[in-house]
């Protein structure tokens, strides 16, 4: 497979991670208590308290998303922004699809956002009272776009100024 194709894969594979963070933010109770029935099943009690691990995790999140958006909705605001940056960042990635070699920092500070994951959850879970095993999901998406893209940055260098 030529590099550029390689590249542009890996570039749709984030672009596409982007888009999907994004657009899911948006109903973000319609989909916990979704994922509440999932695990619960149809009939089951919502009460965390009856539940440990990722079940009672989810099922507090919903709880507090619901108080949230009865009570102070305009907080869900704030989770709207958080899906417009999602997506706006996915946008910034259209560059080096055209022309990786030219727009390789675009993929440089791709890196750097995807690594600096990790010290965030590590250091703002423990303080917001993330389980330990939520932060390591919250990793994966560092882990999620850091491969892809050093993958392409790889490949751009193999490129080198010869594609066009």
């Amino acid at each position: 497979m030529a590099s550029l194709t390689k590249i542009r894969i890996c570039l749709v594979i984030v672009m596409a991670g982007l888009f999907i963070a994004g657009v899911t933010a948006f109903p973000l109770l319609a989909e916990v208590n979704w994922l509440s029935q999932l695990l619960v099943g149809t009939g089951g009690s919502l009460d965390p308290a009856l539940y440990d691990g990722v079940t009672q995790w989810i099922l507090t999140v919903r709880q507090g998303l619901e108080v949230t958006y009865r009570d102070y909705p305009w907080l869900a605001y704030g989770t709207d922004w958080l899906a417009f940056g999602h997506l706006m960042i996915m946008l910034f990635f259209i560059l080096p699809y055209r022309d990786p070699v030219r727009y390789e920092g675009v993929l440089w500070v791709g890196i750097w956002a995807s690594l600096l994951v990790f010290p965030l959850a590590f250091i703002c879970g423990p303080l917001r009272g993330i389980p330990w095993y939520w932060q390591l999901v919250d990793c994966g998406f560092g882990v999620g776009s850091v491969v892809p893209l050093g993958v392409a940055v790889w490949e751009i260098r193999r490129l080198g100024g010869d594609y066009v």
